[in-house]
C-alpha cells in the first residue's frame, strides 16, 4: 500500500473539510424519494454561482494569467471544494494534472541602459526603476547610438530631425504611443526615448509601468521547444522604445533643475546603449485541476464523459488594471463547480464523470493540449465524449451558440441532444452556430482524440478581453440554466449504448 505524506498544513485542510463532505452525503440521502435528476437540478443556485465567481473574478486573483499566483490560487480553491464535496482525485498524483511549459524571461542581470557623455563618463540606468519598455514581445537587444531631441513625437517633426540610424527622444504628449513608433519606425529611427514633458502631471513611471517590471520578470510560456531552441521570428519590426522617468532622463541627459528648451532636430551629445537579454528555456510547472465521479455499472464506467472549461484568463493590462475575467472564463470556472456540486446530489451515474479545468487556454490551449497529448484516467478507463463550457454568463437570455454544427465532419448525436434540452432551459432552438469558434477553446483539443465533443457558448461582447468583464455584468441565471443543460445531458448519455 502506498503512503501518503501530509503536510501540517493538508491536514489542517482535511480536519476542517471533512465535516461538510458528511453532510453533503447526508443531504444526498435525505432525498432519496426524489428523482436523482430532479436532486441535482434543484441544487442549481445562481446566488451560490454568483459567489464562486466573486471571488474567482476579484481583482485579488490578478486575472488567473499562466502562470501566476492568482492561478495558483484558483487552482487550490477548486481542488479544496472539490475535496468537500467528496469528489475523487482525477490526476496521477492527486487533483493537479501537472504539465511543463518553456518560459522566456527577462535576465535582468545581464540588461542594461547605459548613457554615455561626450568626455566618457558612463552613467547606467536600472531596469524598472530608471526605465521601462513594454515586455510583451521580449527578445535579445542591443543597439547604440547618439540622441536627437524630435518633439512630441508628430510625424512632421521626425521628418525635420536627421534621425535615421539614431536614437530619438520626444516627450510624451497627446498622441499615443503606438502612433509615435509608426512616426519613428517612418523615418528609420534605431530607438526612441519617451520621457514626460516639462510641466506634465503624469503619474511616475515607476508605479504606472510596474505591470511592465514585473511581467518581463515573469516572462512568457510556450510549448516546450525540446531542447531543440526557440526559433526567432524575422526579428523586429520598429525602432526600440525606452521610457525614462523625469529623474532619469535629468541624469542621463545632464539636465539640472529644469529641462531646456530644444530645438527640433537638436543633438544631445550623448550616446545610449539599450541591451536586453532573454532567459530561455527554463520550464515552469503549470496545473490543469481534474476531479473523478465514478460511475455505478460494473461496465459502463469504464467510459469516461469529460466535462471542461478553462480557469485561466489574460492577467493585469499595462495600467495596472486587472482583467477580471468573470465571463471568460469565470464564468465556464464556477458552472464546473456547480456540475460537481450537482452530482453529489445525483450520486453515481452509470458512466463515469471527469470534470477537468484546464490552465493554458489563453496561451493557445496548451492545458488542453498537454492533456490531451499523454491523458490520464483510472485503470481501464477511457474518455468517450467531452461537453466544453466558455463565456456562458452574457448576452441575451435566451440565446445559446454550439459547435460542432451539420456544418461540420464533427457533427454528432450530441448536438440533437443538447438542442431537446435546451428547449426545457429557455434556449431558442436551433441554437446558433460557435462554427467560427471551432478550433479556438479546449474542446478542439479533445476532439483529436477521436471522441465527439459539444461546445457551448453565449458569444463574444463588448467587454471580451477587456478589464471591463467582471462579475456584476453576468446573467447568474442564465449561466445556472447552461449548468441545468449540461446535468440534463449527463443524466441522458449515461444510459445511451454508445456515444456519438
Amino acid at each position: 500500500m502506498k503512503l501518503h505524506r501530509f503536510t501540517p498544513w493538508a491536514i489542517l485542510a482535511l480536519l476542517v473539510t471533512a465535516p461538510f463532505a458528511v453532510a453533503w452525503d447526508d443531504s444526498a440521502k435525505k432525498g432519496d424519494d426524489i428523482p436523482a435528476l430532479d436532486r441535482a437540478l434543484s441544487s442549481v443556485s445562481p446566488e451560490r454561482m454568483s459567489a464562486d465567481l466573486h471571488f474567482i473574478a476579484s481583482d485579488e486573483m490578478g486575472g488567473r494569467d499562466t502562470p501566476s499566483l492568482g492561478q495558483r490560487i484558483a487552482a487550490r480553491f477548486i481542488r479544496n471544494r472539490l475535496q468537500r464535496l467528496g469528489w475523487n482525485p482525477g490526476a496521477p498524483n492527486g487533483f493537479f494534472y501537472e504539465y511543463e511549459l518553456e518560459r522566456s524571461r527577462l535576465d535582468t542581470a545581464n540588461t542594461s541602459f547605459t548613457v554615455e557623455m561626450e568626455g566618457g563618463e558612463k552613467i547606467e540606468l536600472k531596469f524598472g526603476a530608471d526605465y521601462f519598455f513594454n515586455s510583451r514581445g521580449l527578445s535579445d537587444v542591443e543597439e547604440t547610438g547618439p540622441v536627437v531631441f524630435c518633439g512630441d513625437g508628430g510625424r512632421e517633426e521626425f521628418e525635420s530631425a536627421e534621425v535615421e540610424g539614431k536614437w530619438a527622444l520626444v516627450f510624451e504628449s497627446e498622441l499615443n504611443s503606438r502612433a509615435i513608433q509608426v512616426n519613428a519606425r517612418r523615418v528609420g529611427a534605431q530607438g526612441l526615448i519617451v520621457t514626460p514633458a516639462p510641466e506634465s502631471g503624469t503619474m511616475p513611471y515607476a508605479k504606472r509601468y510596474a505591470s511592465w517590471t514585473e511581467r518581463a520578470k515573469a516572462g512568457r510560456v510556450s510549448w516546450p521547444s525540446n531542447g531543440e531552441g526557440r526559433e526567432r521570428r524575422g526579428g523586429r519590426r520598429g525602432a526600440v522604445v525606452a521610457y525614462l522617468g523625469r529623474e532619469a532622463a535629468a541624469r542621463a541627459f545632464g539636465w539640472s533643475d529644469e529641462i531646456p528648451d530644444l530645438e527640433i532636430g537638436a543633438e544631445l551629445g550623448v550616446t545610449v546603449t539599450d541591451k536586453r537579454a532573454v532567459l530561455s528555456g527554463e520550464r515552469v510547472t503549470l496545473e490543469n485541476v481534474c476531479g473523478f465521479w465514478p460511475g455505478s455499472d460494473p461496465e459502463l464506467s469504464q467510459q469516461v464523459m469529460i466535462v471542461s472549461a478553462h480557469y485561466d484568463h489574460v492577467g493585469i493590462a499595462d495600467d495596472g488594471q486587472v482583467f477580471n475575467g468573470a465571463d471568460d472564463n469565470g464564468s465556464g470556472t464556477t458552472g464546473l463547480l456547480a456540475i460537481a456540486e450537482a452530482l453529489t446530489h445525483y450520486g453515481p451515474l452509470k458512466r463515469s464523470v471527469m470534470l477537468i479545468w484546464v490552465s493554458g487556454e489563453e496561451k493557445g490551449l496548451l492545458g488542453s493540449r498537454a492533456w490531451a497529448d499523454n491523458p490520464w484516467l483510472p485503470e481501464g478507463c477511457e474518455a468517450v465524449c467531452d461537453l466544453n463550457i466558455d463565456m456562458i454568463g452574457r448576452n441575451a437570455p435566451n440565446e445559446l451558440l454550439i459547435t460542432p454544427t451539420e456544418d461540420r465532419p464533427e457533427y454528432n448525436g450530441m448536438v440533437k441532444m443538447c438542442e431537446k434540452f435546451g428547449v426545457l432551459e429557455g434556449f431558442d432552438v436551433p441554437f446558433k452556430s460557435a462554427d467560427a469558434y471551432w478550433s479556438r477553446s479546449d474542446h478542439a483539443n479533445f476532439a483529436k482524440l477521436g471522441m465527439p465533443v459539444a461546445f457551448l457558448f453565449t458569444d463574444v461582447h463588448e467587454d471580451y478581453h477587456q478589464t471591463s468583464d467582471t462579475p456584476d455584468k453576468i446573467d447568474y441565471d442564465k449561466a445556472s440554466r447552461v449548468v441545468r443543460l449540461v446535468i440534463r445531458m449527463l443524466d441522458a448519455l449515461q444510459g445511451m449504448e454508445t456515444i456519438g
